[in-house]
Parts: structure tokens; sequence; C-alpha cells
């Protein structure tokens, strides 16, 4: 029976890369995400692609999702953590509070509410276990100027992935996470010329294929559960990521 995996944030993007990778290589693909028609795209009309329209925010519509996956799946031998958003920057006394809740709610707390559920799901199914790949970002290791609310939610997502990979042991779940830099993204585009430019100033940072993310990520979920990658780090060469700051 082929493999599946979900992958959050799937209608574009990373997601949209990684779920046509994997479909390529014949996974079965649950895509999660909240709008339908961009994840339809993503499908394409495969029919190993399972289209699954939520919110990672809203637990409801999770429940829903996880529930179609174990009908459609019968079991999920990998998620890919990967929905997430950018708020705007700033200075901590200067952004909206609001947008600190927002940012967490997605790329904290809606990570860890779908690692619960299939970390539920991989401990009971039969063969037992899964893999869990998070996606952090080089900013949960150095941030960029005026990103406190993604930051800090980058930093406990790796604490998520600390965590996740200790208490899987006993159930052969395997947790890693993928940290990324400046994959070309519509989400990258959309931050403008200020915010991707280089610590010291000297103009636009480079940038990288997002074939490149899709085929790490694939790596890491083909490895067999008796080894991991705890933490992997893909970037565009060019970047000033040793220098930041």
């Amino acid at each position: 029976m082929a493999r599946s995996v979900a992958i959050t944030g799937a209608g574009s993007g990373i997601g949209r890369a990684t779920a046509q990778a994997f479909l390529a290589k014949g996974w079965r693909v649950a895509l999660m995400g909240r709008r339908r028609d961009r994840l339809e795209e993503t499908a394409d009309g495969h029919p190993a692609a399972c289209v699954l329209p939520c919110d990672v925010s809203d637990a409801g519509q999770l429940d829903a999702a996880f529930a179609r996956i174990d009908a459609e799946f019968g079991r999920l031998d990998v998620l890919f953590n990967n929905a997430g958003i950018f708020t705007p920057a700033g200075l901590i006394d200067e952004i909206d509070a609001a947008d600190f809740d927002r940012a967490v709610a997605v790329n904290l707390t809606g990570a860890f509410a779908c690692a619960r559920r299939a970390f539920a799901m991989m401990r009971r199914q039969a063969p037992r276990g899964g893999r869990i790949i998070n996606n952090g970002s080089i900013s949960a290791h150095v941030p960029r100027p005026g990103s406190v609310c993604y930051t800090a939610t980058k930093h406990g997502l790796t604490g998520l992935t600390r965590s996740l990979a200790l208490d899987g042991r006993a159930y052969d779940i395997a947790c890693g996470q993928i940290d990324i830099g400046n994959a070309r993204t519509e989400m990258v585009a959309g931050l403008g010329a200020a915010a991707v430019a280089g610590a010291d100033g000297a103009g636009a940072e480079a940038t990288m294929d997002l074939a490149e993310v899709a085929r790490s990520v694939l790596h890491m979920a083909e490895m067999p559960l008796e080894a991991n990658i705890p933490f992997m780090t893909v970037m565009a060469t060019k970047m000033p990521y040793m220098g930041r700051g």
C-alpha cells in the first residue's frame, strides 16, 4: 500500500511544491489548507490527492479533516506541519498585540493541534508509528529585525519538535524540523524589499528554488523509522544567514 502524508498549507508555496513532489513519488497526499480552490489547483486532478479544506486554528475543522484522513487512507505515515503566516514587522511596542495572537494561533498552536491528532493516529495504528516534520525557519535560530511575532512562534516550534521526538520514541514516532531560508514563495515575495534586505542593508537577499525544499522534505519523510533527521537547514547559499543580526 502506498504511504500517506498530510500536508498543511498545501494550497501554495512550500506546501504546494512539497505535495506535488510526494504525489509524483506515489504517495497518497491529504492536502490541508483554508482555500478549496487553491488545494484543488495543487491536486490538479491527481487520484491520490485528498482535498481537505480546513483552518489549522479551528479545532472542529481539524477533527473533521483527520477523521477523513483515517477514513480515506486508513493510516497516516507522515505529517508535514507546514502552515504558517507572517504578520507585519515592527518593534514590540509598535506592533498590534492581536498580530502576536494570530501568529501564535497559526504557527504554533496550529502545529501543536495537528501534531496532537497525528500522534494519536500514529501510536494506535497498525503497524504502529509514523513521522512528524515541522516547518521551522532559520528564524528559529536567528531573527530578522522587527520579527518578534514570527520568531517567537518558530522558537516555540523547536521546543515542540524536541518534545515530540522524545515522547514519540516509545511509539515509533519520529519527529524532525526543517528550517528553510529564502525559498521563492508568494509569502517571501510579499514581505517586500525592506524585509528581505540583508542585515547590512546591502540589498535584497538571494533566494532558492522551491524544488530544493520539496526534495529535502521528501528525503526526511522517506527515511526508515529507525533513522531520523532531528533538524535540517536548507537555504539560499548566498543569503546572509551566518552574519544576520
